[in-house]
This record gives C-alpha cells, sequence and structure tokens, in this order.
C-alpha cells in the first residue's frame, strides 16, 4: 500500500496513477527480465544510454539489463508526497523506507522518479535517491508534510526538457575508461566526438561509450575553475585501456597531468593509438 499525503490537489492526483503504473510495469519487466516490456516503457535516451554502456562493457544486450543485485525499489509502503508535470517531462516523489534490497534496515529518505512523455504515455526515465542521514530536521519535515525542501532539490524540479537519444555506439573493441581527479575543478572530456564526460571536484573514472577503437582515438578536454576553487590545484586526466584478463592491470594511453600551482591549458585535444597486438592481447586473445 502507498501512502499518501492528505491534501493533494486534483492536478496531482490526475497525474500520479499514469506514473505509478509506467514505474510499476517497468520494475516488472526488469524483476521478469522481460526485454520487450522494458524496452516499451523506458524513455528512448534512456534506453540508448544503457545500451552503450553495455556494449562498451563488451556486455550481452538486453540480457545485461536484467544483470542486477536486487530488484529496483517497490513502492509500496512509501509516503507519496507530490507529482509535477512540466511540458513532456514529469516527476514523483516519494519518502519513506526506500528499500534495495542490500540487506539491513532501511531508514526514511526520499525516492524521485523521472519521466517523459510518450506517443502512448509517459515513460520510465530515472530514479533519484536522496540520502537524508544527515539532514534530521528535514527527515521530520517531509514526515510532517512540510514539502518546502523539496522546492531547493533540483531532482525534484521537472526540467521541461526531454534529453536528446545519444549517438548509438558500436559495440566496443577494447574497453577503455576516463579518469579525473580534479579538485575545485570542472573538467569536460570528450573522446571520439561520442562519449561525453563531466567532473566536477571529483575523483572518479567512467567507461568510454564504444571503448578504444583500432587505430587512432581522439580526447578532448576542458577545464575551468569551480566557485570556491583557487585554479591552482594539481590536475589530472587519464585514458586507460581495461584489460580482460584475470589480474593484468590497465594500460595508461593517454594523460595530461599538472602538478599544484603550475599554469595549465583550459582546453586541448589529444589522441592516442590502438592497434590490433594490443586489442588482442588486452582481451585474451
Amino acid at each position: 500500500m502507498i501512502l499518501a499525503m492528505p491534501a493533494i490537489c486534483g492536478a496531482q492526483e490526475s497525474l500520479r496513477p499514469g506514473l505509478e503504473k509506467t514505474y510499476a510495469v517497468w520494475r516488472n519487466a526488469l524483476i521478469q527480465k522481460d526485454a520487450r516490456t522494458w524496452q516499451m516503457v523506458t524513455a528512448r535516451h534512456r534506453r540508448v544510454e544503457v545500451r552503450n554502456r553495455i556494449v562498451s562493457e563488451k556486455r550481452a544486450f538486453p540480457a545485461a539489463v536484467f544483470d542486477l543485485p536486487a530488484p529496483p525499489p517497490g513502492l509500496d509502503g512509501l509516503t507519496f508526497l507530490e507529482a509535477k508535470q512540466n511540458g513532456a517531462t514529469a516527476k514523483a516523489a516519494y519518502f519513506g523506507k526506500v528499500d534495495f534490497g542490500v540487506g539491513g534496515e532501511p531508514t526514511n529518505n526520499l525516492l524521485v522518479l523521472s519521466f517523459v512523455k510518450g506517443g502512448r504515455g509517459w515513460l520510465y526515465d530515472k530514479a533519484d535517491f536522496v540520502n537524508l542521514t544527515a539532514l534530521p530536521d528535514v527527515r521530520k519535515e517531509l514526515a510532517a508534510g512540510d514539502l518546502s525542501y523539496l522546492r531547493g532539490v533540483p531532482e525534484a524540479q521537472p526540467s521541461g526538457i526531454v534529453p536528446p537519444a545519444p549517438i548509438v555506439a558500436n559495440p566496443a573493441t577494447t574497453i577503455a575508461k576516463v579518469y579525473v581527479f580534479c579538485p575545485g575543478r570542472e573538467v569536460e572530456v570528450q573522446v571520439n566526438k561520442i562519449s561525453r564526460h563531466r567532473f566536477a571536484n571529483a575523483k572518479e573514472a567512467e567507461v568510454i561509450t564504444g571503448g578504444a577503437r583500432l587505430g587512432s582515438n581522439e580526447v578532448q578536454y576542458s577545464i575551468k575553475k569551480l566557485e570556491g576553487g583557487t585554479g591552482m590545484e594539481a590536475l589530472t586526466i587519464r585514458v586507460y585501456l581495461m584489460s580482460e584478463v584475470e589480474g593484468k592491470k590497465p594500460l595508461k594511453v593517454f594523460e595530461y597531468q599538472i602538478k599544484e600551482k603550475e599554469p595549465f591549458k583550459p582546453y586541448d585535444t589529444g589522441t592516442f593509438n590502438l592497434d590490433a597486438a594490443t586489442a588482442a592481447k588486452l582481451s585474451g586473445k
């Protein structure tokens, strides 16, 4: 049973059933490993993004869509907070013990579901989970029906803009990742004009869409200071080719690195090369 706040306007009540039905069908498709239904109820840009990530990791599509550690959280037992529409986008927010099936006792947190309008109705886009552990006062407000916190949560506001579908990537020859360390800065990286990445005050890696291709590969990047940064921090941008042979380390093929207080290029383009012999070695052939 999904609990609801007592005072919800008619517009929200008319929007809510369609969104919840779409989410229930999408969730059941994942549980039942129903690829046809999953594709029917998932927003096109999200379908392409998921497919691109899977084939970039040299996994099978659509089979790998269903390789999940646990099913998506159900809505039963959660308190419905609000549903909002802006053009062809919509959001539905819930509060309660969001259970991801990873063990332990779930605590009261915020779950926001995103949707876009398709030709036959609402399509599921994504879910945003907001952990409220460090915000006990917000938990009390939401539990009491005070939704003022949601006004300041970008994830809870439908933008009205349906994201365009990415370019459909070819299955990867070699799995590749871009790694960025950029305290105090924002770094945008684009590989082969198809794989776009944004890092802000981060130390993380992301899979490159389409992987590394045989021959020359292009790496474009731009760097800018974030508010609160000094513009003098150290920075690293790297591309690694990932070995599929157990125990073998990734191969670093591109690097732009500056030390603290060193001048930097705000934008530049570089390349790295992948030959057939290296690709075969990385794949274990």
